[in-house]
């Protein structure tokens, strides 16, 4: 339990990325180059810095970019999915 009147640090979201195996695949083809683009505070800054890498590599149909929910592996039941947009 943080002491009264501190800051208890909330969920870490990384986003990561690399080349898949194949289509439709979330297998990384080599995970010595999973490239980690950063551990972000919330949903929202990973979210951005994930559009921004899946952008630069539209031209490679094998390279994709995944933010991962640690918190949600941590702590499953408490945490529902955030809204997809479609």
């Amino acid at each position: 339990m943080p002491a009264e009147g501190e800051v208890q640090p909330g969920p870490e979201d990384p986003a990561v990325g690399g080349e898949l195996t194949e289509m439709g695949s979330s297998e990384f083809r080599d995970l010595d180059k999973v490239e980690l683009v950063g551990v972000y505070p919330n949903y929202a800054s990973a979210y951005a810095a994930w559009k921004g890498k899946a952008q630069q590599t539209v031209d490679n149909a094998l390279m994709r970019y995944f933010i991962v929910h640690l918190h949600r592996l941590l702590d499953p039941e408490t945490d529902p999915a955030p809204p997809r947009n479609t």
